[in-house]
C-alpha cells in the first residue's frame, strides 16, 4: 500500500556520514541510493529490517529481491519511478518482505528525492522500518470500530428507513423501500410481510421471497389465528424467538412457511392516530431471540412505517380525487372533424391532492373550420381547475359566435380579469380551414405550436404573442397578433402545455429543441405519436400537468401538383402587378380552366387594385386549387387593413365603385376573413377538371 501522507524528510546534506541519532533510537534503518552509479547503501539497522547480514548484501538494489517478493518489487519500482517523473520530492509506501524463516512481515519506507539544477533526480535518501506491529494495531482498531458500528447500525436503521420513507408517496413506494436490499440488510431480516386493515379484514399487500401468497392468507379476518391478525387485534407486538414457538402459536400458518427456514420473527402493529391501519412482520433465518434493544428498535421502526403508510393512503385518495375532478373539467369527448385526425392526451402531475389548470379543446366551426385550444391556468389547486373550466366554456362560446381568433382571445382575457381572481392563464388558439389548410394562430403567453411534416421534419410555428389572459386586460393591451400559416395535407399540428417541454436544469428553448427532435423521430399516426409523447412525460415524471392536442390534416382527393401559387405585390410597382396577372392567367390555363381564365384574371386584378389603392400597403395574392365534390379555384388577396370592403353604387357616369359588384357577378362565391391586423378577400370559381 502507498503512504499518501508521506512528508519530506529532514536530513542533513552530508547524511549518512552523520546519521540522525533519533532515527537509530526509533530502530529506523537508513539508505542512500546513488542514482548515477546505482549503488544502494544501507546502514546496519536497515540490514536488520531486511533480515540481511552484511556479507549477504553487495550494494546492488537487485540483491534485495531475495527478500522482497516480485509483486511487491514491481509495485515499489512503479511508485519510485512515478515519483521521479512527476517531480515529487518524496514518497512513502508499505510493502512486505519475506524473512529468512519464510514468514512475511510489513515494512514501511519513506524516501526523499534530490535533484540537480535541471530537475534531474540524482539521489534518493530515506528510511525503512518494520511496520508489522503498527499495521496489526491498525487492523485491530479497525475491527473494534467495525464492532462499534455494527452495534450502532441497528439503532440507526430507524433513521435510515425513516429518511427513505420520507420520499414515499404511494403504498407501493413504502413496500419497495422496505423490501429493498439495503432495507432488509440493515434490518437483518430475510423477508417481510405486510397487511393493511380494510373493512374489518387484513389484506396482504407484500410478502416474502416465496413468490406467492400462502393459500388463505390474502385476505384474513382480524379474529383469526394469524400473527398479523393478533397484533392488530391486541395492538401489541409479537416476538417469536424460535421455530418451535412459531409452530405452537400458529399451527395453521407454520406448515406453509417451513421452506423459508424461519428461526425467529417479529410482528408489529402499524398504528396511526390511535387506530391500527395494518401490520408488518419481519422473518429471520439466522437469529434466535430479541434483546430489549432489538425490540425497541423494531417498535420505533413500526411507528415510522405506520406514519409513512398513512401519508401514502392520504396521497392516493387525494390523487384519485384530483384526477377525477380534472377529467371532469376536460371535454368528455372530442368531436369527429371531417378532414382531420385528432388525438388528445392528458397526464396529471405528481402533486397528490393538487390539481392543475391545463386543458385542451377542439371546437367545430361553420364552413368546415375548426378551432384548436390549449391552455394552462396558473396554480395547482381546485381554484385553478375551476378557472380553467370557466375559461374553456367561454372560449368555446366566443369562437362559436364567429369572432376572429384575436377577438376570441381578447374577450377571454377580459372575462378572466372580471372574474376577480388573482390567476392568469396562458393560451394558444388555432383556427383552421381544413378545406384550404389556412390556419390562423393567436398566442397569449403560451409556448409555440409545432408542425410535423409526413417525412418527420418538425418546426416551431413562431407567432408574436400577447400577454397571458387576464394580464392583457389588466394592463390594457388587448391587441393579439395573428399569424397565418398553411397546414398542408398530412401535416400535423401539435399543441401542448409546458409540462411536456420544461425540464430541470434546461431552459425553454432547449426543451423545445428536445421535443422537436422527439416528434420528428416519432410515428406518423397521431394517436401513436400522442402515446409516445405522454409516455416520455410519464418517464420524466415531474409535478406539472401535461395537456396535448394533435391534429393531422387529411385531404382525400389531393390537388394537382403545383396547385398553389403566391405573389407579393408592393404599392407603386407596376411590374409586380403585371407579373401577378401573368401568373394567374398561366396557372389557370395550366390547371385546365382556360374557359374561366378571363373571369379569374379580371376579378383578381380588381381585388389587388383595391388593396393597393385603399390600404396604402402591399398585397399578397394567392391562387390555389381546392379539391372536393367539385373542383374550385380560389383567389385570395391579403392586405394590412382591417376595414371591410363594401359595395357602392357607382351611378351611370361613375368611373369607380363597380369593383365588388364585378366580383359578386363573376365569382361563384366570395367573402372576407380577418388575418391578424388585416384581412383577406377571397373568391372561388367552380372549374371542373377537363379530361
Amino acid at each position: 500500500m502507498v503512504d499518501r501522507g508521506a512528508s519530506a524528510l529532514s536530513l542533513p546534506d552530508d547524511w549518512p556520514a552523520h546519521p540522525d541519532p533519533i532515527l537509530a533510537l526509533n530502530r529506523m534503518g537508513t539508505f542512500d541510493w546513488d542514482l548515477d552509479n546505482g549503488v544502494f547503501h544501507m546502514d546496519a539497522q536497515a540490514h536488520e529490517v531486511f533480515d540481511l547480514r552484511p556479507d549477504e548484501y553487495d550494494g546492488n538494489p537487485m540483491t534485495l529481491a531475495i527478500r522482497v517478493p516480485r509483486p511487491e518489487g514491481y509495485r515499489l519500482d512503479g511508485l519510485v519511478s512515478q515519483a521521479m517523473k512527476d517531480g515529487s520530492e518524496n514518497y512513502g509506501a508499505y510493502f512486505r518482505i519475506r524473512c529468512r524463516d519464510g514468514t512475511l512481515r510489513w515494512t514501511h519506507t519513506q524516501g526523499y528525492i534530490r535533484r540537480d539544477e535541471t530537475g534531474r533526480p540524482r539521489r534518493i535518501v530515506g528510511v525503512v522500518r518494520d511496520a508489522t506491529d503498527e499495521l496489526a494495531e491498525r487492523e485491530e482498531r479497525r475491527e473494534q470500530a467495525a464492532e462499534v458500528e455494527a452495534r450502532r447500525q441497528q439503532t440507526s436503521v430507524v433513521q435510515l428507513t425513516t429518511a427513505a420513507l420520507a420520499h414515499a408517496r404511494t403504498i407501493q413506494d413504502v413496500i419497495d423501500i422496505l423490501k429493498d436490499t439495503h432495507g432488509l440488510t440493515h434490518l437483518g431480516a430475510t423477508s417481510l410481510v405486510m397487511g393493511l386493515v380494510e373493512a374489518g379484514r387484513i389484506r396482504l399487500v407484500a410478502e416474502g421471497p416465496s413468490g406467492s401468497f400462502v393459500p388463505g392468507t390474502l385476505v384474513t379476518r382480524i379474529d383469526e389465528q394469524y400473527p398479523m391478525s393478533e397484533v392488530v387485534r391486541t395492538l401489541s407486538p409479537r416476538f417469536i424467538e424460535s421455530p418451535e414457538e412459531f409452530a405452537d402459536s400458529y399451527p395453521v400458518l407454520w406448515p406453509h412457511i417451513t421452506d423459508l427456514h424461519i428461526t425467529s420473527a417479529a410482528y408489529m402493529p402499524l398504528i396511526a392516530q390511535a387506530r391500527p391501519i395494518g401490520a408488518i412482520g419481519l422473518l429471520y433465518n439466522d437469529r434466535h431471540g430479541f434483546s430489549a434493544e432489538d425490540r425497541n428498535v423494531l417498535l420505533a421502526l413500526g411507528s415510522s412505517i405506520a406514519q409513512s403508510l398513512q401519508r401514502a393512503m392520504f396521497y392516493e385518495q387525494e390523487k384519485d380525487l384530483a384526477t377525477g375532478l380534472q377529467q371532469a373539467m376536460l371535454p368528455r369527448t372530442i368531436p369527429s372533424v371531417p378532414g382531420a385526425d385528432v388525438a388528445v392526451r392528458y397526464r396529471s402531475g405528481s402533486l397528490g391532492r393538487d390539481i392543475g389548470g391545463d386543458w385542451y379543446d377542439l371546437i367545430p366551426l361553420p364552413g368546415g373550420r375548426v378551432g384548436a385550444v390549449i391552455g394552462d391556468v396558473q396554480g395547482h389547486d381546485t381554484h385553478a381547475a375551476a378557472v380553467m373550466g370557466q375559461l374553456r366554456i367561454v372560449l368555446r362560446a366566443y369562437a362559436a359566435e364567429g369572432h376572429t381568433p384575436a377577438t376570441v382571445m381578447a374577450r377571454a382575457s377580459v372575462f378572466l380579469h372580471e372574474l376577480d381572481t388573482d390567476r392568469f392563464a396562458t393560451c394558444l388558439y388555432a383556427e383552421a380551414d381544413l378545406s384550404t389548410g389556412v390556419m390562423q394562430v393567436v398566442r397569449a403567453g403560451h409556448i409555440d405550436a409545432l408542425v410535423r411534416e409526413p417525412g418527420g421534419a418538425c418546426r416551431r410555428v413562431s407567432v408574436e404573442g400577447g400577454l397571458p389572459l387576464g394580464l392583457s386586460a389588466e394592463f390594457g393591451q388587448l391587441e393579439y397578433p395573428v399569424g397565418t400559416i398553411e397546414l398542408d395535407s398530412d401535416h400535423t399540428l401539435l399543441l401542448c402545455t409546458d409540462g411536456l417541454v420544461e425540464q430541470p436544469g434546461a431552459d425553454l428553448d432547449d426543451g423545445m429543441q428536445t421535443l422537436t427532435a422527439l416528434i420528428a423521430s416519432g410515428p406518423d399516426d397521431v394517436r401513436d405519436l400522442a402515446d409516445r409523447l405522454i409516455d416520455v412525460a410519464e418517464e420524466r415524471g415531474g409535478d406539472d400537468d401535461v395537456a396535448l392536442l394533435l391534429m393531422r390534416r387529411r385531404v382525400l382527393d389531393a390537388p394537382q401538383a403545383g396547385g398553389r401559387l403566391q405573389q407579393h405585390v408592393a404599392p407603386g410597382d407596376p411590374e409586380a402587378l403585371t407579373a401577378a396577372r401573368h401568373m394567374i392567367r398561366a396557372a389557370v390555363r395550366a390547371w385546365g380552366a382556360a374557359d374561366r381564365a378571363d373571369e379569374i384574371e379580371l376579378v383578381a386584378d380588381e381585388l389587388i387594385t383595391n388593396a393597393l389603392m385603399h390600404t396604402e400597403g402591399s398585397a399578397v395574392v394567392t391562387l390555389r386549387v381546392l379539391a372536393g365534390s367539385e373542383r374550385r379555384l380560389r383567389v385570395e388577396v391579403e392586405d394590412s387593413s382591417s376595414a371591410l370592403p363594401r359595395r357602392r353604387d357607382a351611378g351611370e357616369s361613375g368611373v369607380s365603385g363597380r369593383g365588388l359588384l364585378l366580383v359578386d357577378l363573376l365569382a361563384d362565391v366570395w367573402g372576407v376573413e380577418a388575418r391578424g391586423g388585416g384581412k383577406a378577400v377571397w373568391c372561388e370559381f367552380v372549374a371542373p377538371e377537363r379530361p
